[in-house]
């Protein structure tokens, strides 16, 4: 799940930016385009009203991204390429290069069994699992 919060204008088609946040989160963390993951793997835009956040400087100029991955989703590698290439994703969909050094992105885990699918609160090994079945079930198996 990715959360996007921007003043209300930043972006010209929110719609199209949380799609786009969706489509990016799936690849970083390199899941087959299964049903499971299209889904369930969604981006939110929250339109905030002109002066409703500040830093401690009192600017608001910036874009707050919080992405909550299942526990264990991204190693290292895939943390820095995500929050890289969120960022950019971030300038370029509001066409404002500034946003390059205003974008927030802030990676969240789920505990174990905090991952609610299907009205079931998913271990990784389940969503794993849950998965491989989707998979098998594709493929005739």
């Amino acid at each position: 799940m990715i959360d996007i919060y921007a003043t209300k204008g930043t972006f010209a088609e929110p719609q199209a930016v949380a799609q786009a946040a969706a489509k990016l989160m799936m690849k970083i963390e390199g899941v087959p385009e299964i049903p499971m993951f299209l889904n369930n793997t969604a981006g939110f835009v929250h339109e905030l009203p002109a002066n409703s956040f500040a830093n401690a400087n009192g600017d608001d100029h910036y874009v707050r991204v919080q992405v909550l991955t299942n526990a264990g989703a991204l190693n290292r590698d895939q943390q820095l390429a995500l929050t890289e290439q969120m960022t950019d994703l971030i300038a370029e969909a509001a066409h404002d290069e500034a946003l390059r050094k205003q974008t927030w992105v802030l990676l969240t885990e789920a505990e174990a069994g905090g991952w609610g699918l299907w009205g079931h609160a998913h271990t990784n090994d389940e969503l794993v699992q849950a998965a491989r079945d989707e998979i098998g079930r594709l493929q005739g198996n």
